[in-house]
């Protein structure tokens, strides 16, 4: 189980149109009678499939004071049925030669199997099961509550980098609930208890708020009838859940945050900005962006890597990177570690002088041009694999954004510019809020 980072809808069967069809996924598409959207990626080179129900609600769906009860959820949610007794979940799919894991974010929650195809219905089975026929004990709920307040000790407690992660968010995204932890805040998640995880779980799993989400060697032809058996039976549990508009910002000002800690053996740096996301934003400028983060921090041949660590010698690592798919307001991210000898001040000095020419008119219609080849090479390697191209697809739709847009993605990326990339760079850099985070040995404290 893992913690993550964010439509189209009809009567019967629908097909995208043949234009969006020929571009990235084929992906095929239909709404069963009690709103469960289903989605079809086809990739016949094995006789696998990678089998994903999505769920329209993560964390910033929380209640308030109840920080981690989504997460809390998924990890409740393989406790059994009357069907399905606790642990026979994980002794089906296994006996059945698959695997299968969990996974929250802020806008969502998954869960998937990978699995040969003619034992894809027994999994469409249990999950179904699960989606309104949970039981969960007292001792269940405490138990688990133990397992998620160790997996926040281990995943942040004891990690100097994600404790400065969230003492970062809180301070860019402020009242924002981006600003509170997927796993939740340590006093909130002691106190979740087994009514706040079954009024979670009868509001939001239900099939009008599910996605189905099925990635391999398959058609909708053959799974519709099979998604109507399993999915199509479950009773609507009531209105589809519609999460408000993204929620306006408080006024814009840069923050500094450091955070000393002994088991820091090298400083870094990490920045911050509120970004455009498709959401909130143009969506010719959200490309950009991405190709702008590709060009500037995009691995070893990016701009920032190439002047830092290899021309300049000042950093052992340098990237860029930038999120525009959420729901709400999109990140640009840029982060720098200098080598062992160099001052952080003096690594951040570089990465910003470095920053500055990029913005200045470091970047060319050749930058451009091969950042796009990267970025269309990685996404062959996505498509080949069902479960990454499951994911990619299911994120997409169960973050709001339309089916169509991402299937287009690679032709609209043709038309981003240098242009483009540049005015749309130089706009977000020029007046958007940003955090700073500062990791640093506790000896270096005054």
């Amino acid at each position: 189980m893992t913690l993550v980072r964010s439509l189209f809808a009809a009567l019967g069967l629908l097909m995208l149109p043949a234009s969006a069809h020929a571009a990235i996924y084929g992906a095929e598409s239909f709404t069963l009678d009690n709103g469960m959207e289903v989605v079809v990626i086809p990739n016949h080179r094995a006789p696998v499939v990678a089998h994903m129900v999505w769920y329209r609600v993560g964390a910033v769906d929380e209640p308030p004071g109840k920080s981690g009860i989504a997460h809390f959820l998924e990890h409740l949610m393989f406790k059994g049925t009357p069907t399905h007794p606790a642990g026979e979940i994980n002794q089906v799919v296994a006996r059945n030669g698959g695997d299968q894991n969990a996974f929250t974010s802020f806008e969502y929650t998954g869960y998937y199997q990978n699995i040969a195809v003619d034992r894809l219905p027994k999994m469409m089975e249990l999950e179904a099961d699960r989606m309104r026929n949970l039981i969960l004990s007292e001792e269940d709920v405490a138990t688990e509550r133990d397992v998620i307040i160790e997996e926040r000790r281990m995943r942040v407690d004891n990690r100097p980098g994600s404790i400065l992660d969230e003492r970062l968010s809180a301070a860019l995204w402020m009242t924002h609930r981006y600003g509170t932890p997927v796993i939740g805040w340590p006093e909130e998640m002691a106190g979740l208890n087994r009514e706040d995880a079954l009024q979670f779980y009868k509001r939001f799993y239900a099939p009008e708020n599910a996605i189905l989400v099925i990635s391999g060697d398959i058609t909708a032809k053959t799974l519709k009838p099979l998604a109507e058996k399993y999915y199509g039976v479950i009773p609507r549990g009531g209105e589809k859940f519609v999460r408000p508009a993204p929620p306006k910002l408080m006024p814009g000002a840069d923050v500094r945050v450091t955070y000393h800690d002994e088991r820091v053996k090298q400083p870094s740096l990490y920045r911050r900005y509120v970004a455009p996301s498709y959401a909130t934003g143009d969506q010719a400028d959200v490309d950009a962006l991405t190709v702008f983060a590709e060009i500037a921090g995009g691995g070893a041949t990016s701009k920032l890597y190439r002047a830092l660590v290899v021309d300049r010698e000042i950093a052992a690592s340098a990237g860029a990177g930038y999120d525009g798919s959420a729901a709400s307001h999109g990140s640009m991210y840029l982060d720098v570690t200098p080598n062992p000898g160099i001052e952080l001040a003096e690594a951040e000095k570089a990465m910003d002088e470095e920053m500055r020419k990029i913005l200045g008119g470091g970047i060319s219609d050749d930058d451009v041009a091969k950042a796009k080849q990267r970025m269309k090479t990685s996404l062959i390697f996505l498509k080949d694999s069902p479960l990454g191209a499951a994911q990619r697809v299911g994120a997409w739709v169960a973050t709001g954004l339309p089916l169509a847009d991402l299937e287009n993605w690679d032709k609209r990326l043709e038309t981003i510019t240098a242009d483009r990339v540049r005015s749309a760079a130089k706009a977000l850099f020029a007046s958007a809020p940003s955090a700073t985070g500062i990791l640093l040995p506790k000896e270096t404290a005054p």
